[in-house]
């Protein structure tokens, strides 16, 4: 079975982090997505499969920092979850474009079983303190760029590395607003997921623009 490899490294680190078992990220990604080219009307499984995945993933983020903005009232939870709501909105449109079926429920609700289990898990860890709430959120967003790099590889069409490509300029800028906040606080931020060399390179650059809605 193909698995989310970043997904299972972040769970060992947060299993650490919050002293609690497993949250099980197991599933399909895969690098299968040679063999059709970007103006082929039809995805191939991986390319499917990544792309319901990631319209889940990207509400799991939302549903998280909304949570963490109505328990500790940090507004930087509060923008970046209008932020996550643009990229589900993103991914949608590719579902739809696709005839792909939307498998997104009411807030803190997943159809994928262990997307339900990382939501409990990452909440449970943002409750504990405002702290632990922004260390949550940096490596939400360190892991979505992981994942959003892999996906990228696994495809040749236009249209998805261009969705990738502005969901990983999101997931930088939010890293930025995440690490400001905790470092802030006289806290020295430490990479949670990816390089340490690759996160200090990301959050000693400034916010970049162009990231937004263009679907």
């Amino acid at each position: 079975m193909l698995k989310r490899l970043s997904w299972v490294v972040l769970s060992f680190v947060l299993a650490i982090s919050v002293a609690q078992a497993g949250w099980g990220y197991g599933g399909g990604r895969g690098n299968g997505g040679g063999g059709q080219s970007s103006g082929s009307s039809d995805l191939n499984a991986t390319e499917a499969r990544q792309l319901v995945f990631l319209r889940e993933e990207e509400k799991v983020a939302r549903d998280v920092y909304d949570r963490l903005y109505e328990i500790w009232g940090i507004f930087v939870f509060d923008n970046i979850s209008n932020a996550e709501q643009n990229h589900m909105d993103a991914v949608l449109v590719q579902l739809n474009k696709y005839g792909l079926e939307d498998p997104v429920l009411q807030p803190g609700v997943f159809s994928d079983a262990s997307l339900q289990s990382l939501y409990d898990s990452l909440l449970n860890r943002g409750a504990v303190s405002p702290i632990e709430a922004l260390q949550t959120g940096a490596m939400i967003e360190e892991v979505d760029m992981q994942d959003i790099q892999s996906m990228r590889a696994s495809t040749a069409r236009d249209d998805l590395i261009s969705l990738y490509d502005r969901l990983a300029c999101g997931s930088r800028n939010h890293l930025r607003a995440f690490v400001r906040q905790i470092e802030n606080r006289g806290v020295v931020y430490q990479a949670q997921a990816l390089p340490q060399d690759e996160v200090d390179a990301i959050v000693d650059t400034p916010m970049e623009r162009g990231c937004g809605r263009r679907y």
